[in-house]
């Protein structure tokens, strides 16, 4: 959106005009529009609607040194797509690849070489750590004890971390800096190549990266911290050479940068692909071993996908799209949460279901608690789980609750919740509503059936079920694996606490937990997927163990 918001102006046309961007939940363009940024997921949704792309006479794909799993999706798309298509101009760009490597996958593609500013024309000064000195030249720096903070253009430093932040504080990094201070930017990944800020003088590179990986023996999507890949070393001392001379501050010394790995390994071989594959039915492949991948994800992984499609009836014994997957890929979400939009028809609830469905994509963004009000704040947040009605139904309390106020600033102030994150579920929610029109979804409201709206979540999340044990963890009943409720959950804060309960993703931090929880009875399981569940599995789940050595710890 920056970026787009840059060009345009550099251009001298409105965005969403000539120019204009397209990204999940928004699309900033017109019938003018003749160039269009977006995301690599939008790209490949375009993919459904135009296989052959035919509205779009050049393709550019960005920081193809990324590899996240969508881009390595659209790269064997748009190499088949650049084959039987001579008048399609394509170009695979990044400004640290492996380009041999990506030119012999492109039919040996012509390579080009464009100079670059930080390193031809501006010096970037690299400091490894060596001893206590550079830890301490460091908070020289941060502290402002340099003789940069009296002068009158201010200097920036940059430091990519691994934590992370929410996208509407990222923006607040492009407002000017006021004169005689120096702004400290701390960012995530994103900084490496997508981040130009004019002023950037100093960056400070702990060599550290939080990455996602997925275990598909478990399920578990887990967040750790690992040493950064040299590609990213270099992306990170880039950023300090833009607009003129830089040090690059690395905490880590110069026989550790020799260690690093060359690359990052490529999402797609550490994710749930389970999104992935449902868009590749859509398009019409159906032999997905012999899909022309870059670097193949493990069968396991593309197997598992395969098995929880069915599961939730996106595709038939032979592995055949069916109408409800149909109906599922036409929504920008994992495949649980279009499940449970396209089972909401059937419990008459489709109102409150996407209601839902919005505020679980925004993610974890939505209250705050400042340090001088966290009693005021904690005590607000657990009244809309009042009746320890879950996680889910307490979202859609927050929701209707400010609907009820007229999507009022001054009631999310009094409640502690982030007024841009509730604005953005809004647009979301609109987005979804849409989307149930064109598949001939009727939009239908039943708020006082709590066990209804419950029945649908249980419907797109069954294989997310789990029981309590006597230790006061839980136990996923299919694929035994032991869990706890978030702390963050409303539910972890009630005794005793719920016997049964569905959950929407398990994650690894210090232990495994389940978040955003609710409870339910196990005869829903039954009920609602008896493909999946027996009778044996609710009655037996007390009595199942733990199989030996294949738990988490021992994948960790």
């Amino acid at each position: 959106m920056s970026v787009a918001a840059r060009v345009s102006k550099e251009m001298g046309v409105k965005l969403g005009h000539e120019l204009g961007y397209s990204i999940r939940f928004e699309d900033c363009t017109s019938e003018k529009t003749s160039i269009k940024y977006m995301t690599d997921g939008m790209l490949l949704r375009e993919f459904l609607g135009e296989p052959d792309l035919c509205s779009y006479s050049v393709i550019m794909l960005d920081e193809a040194h990324e590899r996240t799993v969508t881009t390595d999706i659209l790269f064997g798309l748009v190499k088949d797509v650049a084959r039987f298509r001579p008048d399609l101009k394509l170009l695979i760009s990044s400004a640290t690849l492996d380009a041999e490597k990506f030119s012999d996958y492109f039919d040996s593609a012509p390579l080009f070489k464009i100079p670059g500013r930080p390193y031809e024309n501006h010096l970037v000064i690299l400091m490894f750590l060596t001893g206590q000195e550079e830890i301490e030249t460091v908070e020289e720096i941060l502290k402002h004890r340099t003789r940069g903070l009296r002068t009158k253009i201010a200097e920036l430093i940059i430091c990519p971390i691994y934590a992370n932040l929410p996208t509407h504080l990222q923006n607040k990094i492009f407002e000017p800096t006021p004169e005689g201070a120096r702004k400290v930017v701390l960012a995530t990944n994103i900084a490496e190549t997508s981040l130009t800020i004019q002023g950037i003088k100093y960056v400070i590179d702990p060599g550290f990266v939080k990455i996602k990986s997925y275990n598909p023996r478990t399920g578990v999507e887990s967040l750790l911290v690992k040493p950064i890949s040299t590609a990213s070393a270099n992306q990170r001392a880039g950023r300090s050479g833009r607009t003129g001379p830089g040090k690059c501050y690395k905490l880590y010394t110069a026989y550790n940068y020799q260690e690093l790995e060359d690359n990052t390994v490529p999402e797609i071989q550490r994710t749930n692909l389970a999104n992935v594959v449902l868009t590749l039915k859509c398009l019409g492949i159906q032999d997905l071993l012999s899909f022309d991948f870059m670097d193949p994800p493990p069968s396991e992984s593309l197997l598992k996908a395969l098995e929880l499609l069915c599961a939730l009836g996106a595709l038939n014994k032979q592995g055949e799209l069916t109408k409800v997957g149909r109906r599922m890929a036409e929504f920008p979400l994992d495949p649980m949460l279009s499940k449970m939009i396209v089972a909401s028809e059937k419990y008459r609830c489709s109102e409150e279901i996407i209601r839902i469905a919005a505020m679980l994509s925004i993610g974890n963004s939505i209250f705050y608690r400042p340090k001088d009000k966290q009693v005021l704040a904690d005590n607000a947040r657990l009244r809309f789980s009042e009746g320890d009605v879950g996680d889910h139904i307490a979202l859609l309390n927050v929701y209707n609750e400010w609907k009820s106020y007229d999507y009022g600033s001054m009631w999310c102030y009094e409640n502690f919740v982030q007024l841009k994150s509730m604005k953005r579920a809004r647009n979301i929610r609109d987005q979804l509503k849409g989307i149930l029109e064109r598949v001939e979804i009727e939009v239908t409201s039943n708020l006082n059936d709590l066990e209804a709206i419950k029945k649908a979540i249980t419907a797109g999340f069954f294989p997310h079920s789990a029981k309590l044990q006597k230790d006061g963890s839980y136990r996923t009943i299919k694929h035994p694996q032991i869990a706890y409720l978030h702390p963050s959950s409303s539910l972890a804060q009630i005794h005793p606490q719920p016997r049964w309960v569905v959950f929407h993703e398990l994650v690894l931090t210090t232990k495994e937990y389940m978040r955003q929880v609710t409870e339910l009875k196990p005869e829903w399981l039954i009920e609602i997927a008896p493909h999946f569940y027996k009778k044996k599995d609710v009655e037996d789940s007390d009595t199942k163990k733990m199989p030996q050595g294949k738990g988490l710890s021992a994948f960790s």
